[in-house]
């Protein structure tokens, strides 16, 4: 297949044109990157945007890959002798891998299969005379080919034989093997059974001990639920269609008379299903349910990481930023407006009284000297004791206090980026940076943590690693692309990320700035060491420098379209300056007078956007928010409490929120609207303020059950999703009478998804 024949596929299966799909093509051969093709080649690609050019690269690797996978079966074939015009013909039409192996498998050097034992005993021609279904008598021909010396002793010997040998061939037959995967990928049946002794030990996979469900209808969570539960060996697992409907298949296939030999051809058809065919498909189904609840879980993992790395920015204050703990006190960091680090220090608010009145002295006093506009109060263990605390000190001017989330903080603080950054300081300090700082910027604090570990995955670890990094990454690189970085104040992680860049490039463009003072323009990159033409024209557009010699330079402005804005202003016989201060000036620009054989109307119009509002922040304004007061525990938690959260993480079956009681609550999906919400994400994002009445809260598990309904109901929620009523019913659960419940029943969590997510370490 040449890259002609990849492009029309591609065109065809994508619903664009060959142009658009050449574009791509071309520009990810010469190293442009996703973020620059859809920003700044909107010509070429007919405005493509970045999720269509993602689409078009993510095609073009797997065509590649089948290409790949064609070529070595060719050779394989042409050394073993099978190669013949026909054969090459058909490898070179497959158009997906598994039809591909499907044709490949007749020629595959095998194993000592029963089939090939048979046939060293000379019982081919035996099977191929049965298997034609003339009408001839089996047992009369069987009888020339009984041979001791071979180990053929009698009739039902060879008999065996010839079967064994028909059923390799049912079993390597494209055709029978294409229907009996379409079988399995729509009506076979997914069950799950306890596995011996693992009542006890599986108890978190309860809700799947009796277990079954249509391949066709388990969503992604419960796919990999159930297939955690069969790796950690507490569930036994099948995927396996009727048998009688798989067998028919095969029997319209193969069986085409009612004869003696025909007879024996069914019996070779049962044999083939049951010993061959139900055992590859079903490890097919198996690999196919699992990629597509893999894909739909990165999906998820990728939705939720682009809103939290959007989340807005405060912005340049000057922050304490405080990482709180009870016996080991509280790490304080005071941050200028850059988030440089100016003072560190620990308090102990949580001792005792007369030590809480000593700190409350020290705090006041950080405050005034380095006059402190926020203090930001990391959300974990004493999170919300040590913001009451700082709430009572007696400031002389208003501070806002607010709570930041502090997932992965601890990682990035033993991570070699936080010790190359904080070589003199200890994992407590550089915790307490990552809190102030994350909660100035966002973006660019959780660039340097990995998406991993901060705590808005579902199933991440069970998922394709590769996959997952691949669609991580570029979630990553879309976000700081689309934000903009200012290249005068980007920590090297941040740089790493952007267009064109990589990780040496960034330390040198650090090194740079360290070395000679910060950028005035972005003409200087080109004195970077390494960072050369291409580098160039992949990044300059996305660095910004604020208050720089050229004002187009904190714009997204590409510096390759500066000419444009030049000649608009000689032509309004005006400066740039003005251009960019006055609308009544911008309005005056005729874009087509601009238009040539490389610039169209696309970047001529996002030109002028950019000089409407240059280098704005496309990230929503900060709000400010606080979580109730006097709610500080969950034991201070009732049912029918309104009070406000944050969402923290959406998964497939809802959306758990922080609501300042150190353990999140889930909102399950039928608890979302006063309406069916088939996907949460409909109705939330991440880090959104929402409003949630209290439904249950179970204090032996530290469960919390939320609704944000209009008119919270309390029911069993868990019934509400498909399939759990059914399992329900097949696993009855003892009433517990010891449990503490608050509110009455467990609604949320008899709910399998919830706590078979949370409690194998979601």
């Amino acid at each position: 297949m040449n890259n002609d024949t990849f492009i029309s596929r591609i065109t065809e299966e994508q619903n664009i044109t060959d142009n658009q799909v050449r574009a791509v093509a071309s520009l990810l051969a010469e190293g442009a990157t996703i973020p620059f093709i859809a920003r700044y080649r909107k010509e070429a690609t007919e405005s493509l945007d970045e999720v269509a050019v993602m689409a078009v690269r993510d095609r073009l690797n797997q065509l590649m890959e089948l290409e790949e996978r064609k070529e070595a079966i060719l050779k394989s074939l042409e050394k073993h002798g099978h190669l013949t015009d026909e054969l090459q013909k058909k490898v070179l039409a497959a158009e997906s891998m598994a039809v591909l192996e499907d044709i490949y498998l007749p020629y595959k050097p095998k194993r000592r299969t029963r089939a090939v034992i048979a046939k060293e005993k000379g019982l081919e021609p035996l099977a191929l005379i049965i298997f034609e279904q003339k009408g001839v008598n089996p047992v009369k021909e069987a009888e020339s080919f009984i041979d001791p010396e071979k180990g053929v002793e009698s009739v039902e010997n060879a008999l065996a034989g010839a079967r064994d040998i028909i059923a390799e061939i049912i079993n390597e037959n494209d055709k029978a093997r294409a229907q009996l995967r379409n079988l399995f990928f729509t009506k076979a049946v997914i069950k799950s059974r306890v596995a011996s002794d693992m009542e006890k030990k599986g108890a978190k996979f309860r809700d799947y001990f009796d277990w079954e469900e249509s391949i066709a209808d388990v969503p992604s969570h419960r796919m990999l639920a159930i297939r955690r539960g069969e790796n950690e060996d507490f569930l036994n697992l099948d995927i396996l269609p009727d048998e009688d409907e798989a067998t028919a298949i095969l029997e319209n296939l193969f069986v085409n008379g009612k004869g003696d030999d025909s007879a024996q051809v069914k019996l070779a058809v049962k044999d083939c299903y049951k010993r061959l065919l139900s055992r590859s498909m079903e490890t097919e189904t198996r690999l196919h349910a699992k990629e597509m609840a893999e894909t739909k879980a990165i999906k998820v993992f990728g939705d939720n990481l682009r809103q939290l790395l959007l989340s807005p920015p405060l912005g340049a204050k000057r922050v304490m930023g405080i990482d709180p703990g009870f016996r080991t006190g509280c790490k304080l960091v005071c941050l200028d407006r850059q988030g440089k680090l100016l003072h560190y220090d620990t308090v102990y608010p949580h001792m005792s009284e007369k030590k809480a009145l000593a700190e409350t002295e020290k705090i006041k006093s950080l405050c005034e000297e380095f006059e402190i506009e926020v203090i930001a109060v990391g959300n974990g263990t004493a999170g919300r004791e040590t913001e009451a605390f700082v709430k009572a000190v007696p400031l002389s001017k208003p501070v806002q206090i607010i709570m930041v989330n502090e997932s992965g903080a601890s990682i990035y603080s033993a991570s070699e980026a936080a010790r190359e950054e904080f070589p003199n300081h200890d994992l407590t300090v550089r915790g307490a940076v990552s809190i102030g700082r994350r909660l100035m910027d966002p973006l660019a604090e959780l660039v340097k943590i990995d998406p991993k570990s901060i705590g808005v995955g579902q199933y991440q670890h069970d998922v394709d690693q590769k996959a997952l990094k691949q669609t991580l990454d570029d979630v990553v690189m879309s976000c700081v692309n689309g934000v903009g970085v200012d290249l005068n104040r980007a920590s090297a992680q941040l740089l790493t990320y952007v267009s064109g860049l990589n990780s040496r490039i960034a330390k040198n463009i650090v090194a740079y700035r360290e070395e000679n003072g910060p950028f005035i323009s972005r003409q200087q990159l080109t004195e970077v060491q390494r960072l050369g033409p291409k580098a160039f024209e992949q990044s300059a557009g996305f660095l910004r420098i604020p208050g720089g010699e050229n004002s187009l330079d904190a714009s997204a402005v590409h510096p390759e379209s500066y000419y444009i804005v030049d000649a608009m202003a000689r032509d309004l016989e005006t400066t740039v300056i003005n251009i960019l201060k006055k609308p009544d000036i911008r309005h005056q620009i005729d874009v087509a007078k601009y238009v040539t054989d490389l610039v169209g109307i696309p970047t001529l119009n996002d030109i002028l956007d950019e000089l409407a509002k240059p280098g704005r922040d496309p990230r929503e304004k900060f709000e400010v928010f606080a979580f109730a007061d006097g709610i500080e525990k969950i034991e201070d938690l009732r049912p029918e409490m309104k009070i406000p959260g944050i969402v923290t993480n959406i998964t497939a079956f809802g959306a758990f929120v922080d609501i300042g009681v150190h353990q999140d609550g889930l909102v399950h999906v039928s608890q979302m609207a006063d309406r069916f919400v088939k996907n949460p994400v409909d109705i939330v994002k991440v880090q959104q303020k929402v409003t949630v009445t209290v439904l249950e809260v179970d204090l032996d598990r530290n469960r919390i059950s939320l609704s944000m309904k209009s008119r919270a109901e309390r029911s069993d929620v868990a019934v509400k999703d498909p399939g759990l009523k059914k399992a329900r019913n097949h696993n009855p659960k003892p009433k517990n009478k010891n449990k503490k419940n608050i509110g009455g029943r467990n609604a949320l969590f008899n709910n399998p998804l919830a706590e078979a997510l949370i409690k194998s370490g979601f």
